[in-house]
Parts: structure tokens; sequence; C-alpha cells
């Protein structure tokens, strides 16, 4: 059963606000620990990449002033339903972060800003290695829908 998670709920030691170039330290430590290579300049011309295209967005979740997390956001036109979908192509709390309340509160944010934007669901991928992380969003109301194939196409 999946928990109810309220703006009441938001912990005032937690604020959320969109990236901006300064992050780019804090963007580059965030991916290395979901497990991407990334360094400043990566990270810089991530953050530039997400800030130059109106349909996505870039989160980054501070507790005590000090950047813990991020959720990246890609609204996208789904064909199938006919309506715009937002995917979350990246979440990641610091493991020191963790069951603090931080990835809670970037999903939430994450939800208010699909709806603000159109999207009549929103979704994630998430290896299949990740067994925490999926417990996670099934406790935030996700549900297992369907298999994802990847063919990598050249040096990304």
């Amino acid at each position: 059963m999946s928990q109810a998670f309220t703006l009441s709920d938001r912990d005032p030691g937690i604020d959320l606000r969109n990236a901006v170039m300064a992050d780019a330290d804090d963007v580059a430590r965030l991916l290395e620990a979901l497990g991407y290579p990334c360094d400043l300049r990566d990270a810089a011309e991530r953050i530039a990449s997400i800030l130059a295209n109106d349909r996505q967005a870039l989160v980054v979740a501070r507790r005590g002033g000090v950047v813990c997390g991020l959720v990246a956001l890609d609204f996208m036109y789904y064909l199938p339903l006919g309506t715009t979908t937002c995917r979350i192509t990246a979440l990641v709390v610091l493991p020191d972060a963790r069951g603090s309340g931080v990835g809670r509160h970037l999903l939430l944010d994450a939800e208010r800003r699909a709806r603000a934007g159109g999207a009549a669901r929103i979704e994630l991928t998430s290896g299949v290695q990740r067994s925490e992380a999926h417990a996670f969003y099934r406790a935030c109301g996700y549900r297992d829908s369907s298999v994802r194939f990847v063919k990598p196409l050249g040096s990304a």
C-alpha cells in the first residue's frame, strides 16, 4: 500500500529549487552517486542543455543548506495516449540523506510540476539492480508497468 504524502508533510529543513549553472559541482557529485560518470564540465553542459529546453527541468534538493538530491524531468508527447507524459530521467539522493524525506519531496515536486505542465501521467525507469529504489517508488504510489529495452547507438 502506498503511503500518502501531502504538502503538510514538507520538512522545513528541506528546500527545492531549479538548478543553476553554479550547481554543476553538486550535479556532478550526484550523478556520480547514481553511477553515471560526470565531471564538472560535463555537469555544466548537461545543466545548460536542460536550461535551454523548456520541456525539461532539473531540480536540486537542499537539506540544511547542502545540496543532497536532484530530480530531472522530461515532458514529451505520448502518442498512444494522445497527451503529455512527464518522465523522470534521473532521481538521486546522497546516501547520508536517504531516509530523511528528500526523495519524497523531490517526487512530490516532480508530480506537481507534471500536473502543472499538463501531463496525464508521470513515469520513471530504474535499473533492475536498484531494489531499494524500487521499494521506495512502490511506497510512493508508483507501480511496475512495462519492460524497457535499450540499444546503444553510439558514444552515449
